[in-house]
């Protein structure tokens, strides 16, 4: 995430992990199972620290930092770890896939563009990072999460909504700001 080289670590971002071409793929459960688990050991075991965060049918929503400043090499290596992780549950399990042709088109599709990619591309390269360096952008950031299935049209309120920190089961757990 070479955008937050520069940056400073001592804050938290507001990030948007996007899939290819905004492909719905968190309509599973299975991969947002997979999502969630991956992010839980990130907490546990790398030093992530999330805070808020959404997990949409395209993309994924957080506000997140590290404990040691190196938030750019965490969500790295979770891209790539859950982009392995999805792809191969996708070519594994194709009778439960309606899509799973189509899918690993579209990832092999997208990859022919990017050197590093050896097969297939899941996740957009950026990740958009937005420095929260006042309480006004933290809450304006948090309040955006938290409607983000509502505004979408998903449920009726933020609460409803299973992969998001505004649900008071959801199966992340996250940090107080």
């Amino acid at each position: 995430m070479s955008e937050l080289r520069k940056s400073n670590t001592d804050l938290p971002y507001f990030i948007t992990l996007t899939v290819v071409d905004w492909i719905d793929i968190f309509t599973r459960q299975a991969y947002c199972d997979k999502t969630v688990e991956s992010l839980n050991f990130c907490i546990k075991n790398k030093g992530l620290i999330v805070f808020e965060y959404v997990i949409m049918p395209s993309h994924i929503n957080m506000i997140a930092q590290s404990l040691d400043g190196n938030l750019n090499f965490i969500l790295r290596d979770f891209k790539s770890f859950t982009a392995k992780q999805i792809i191969k549950e996708i070519g594994e399990n194709q009778q439960y896939e309606s899509r799973s042709k189509w899918l690993l088109h579209m990832f092999e599709f997208n990859a022919k563009y990017y050197r590093q990619n050896a097969k297939y591309m899941f996740w957009q390269k950026t990740n958009y990072p937005i420095e929260l360096n006042s309480a006004h952008i933290q809450y304006q950031k948090t309040e955006y999460i938290r409607n983000n299935p509502v505004e979408a049209g998903l449920v009726t309120d933020g609460e409803f909504w299973q992969y998001s920190s505004a649900n008071p089961n959801s199966p992340l757990r996250t940090s107080r700001m």
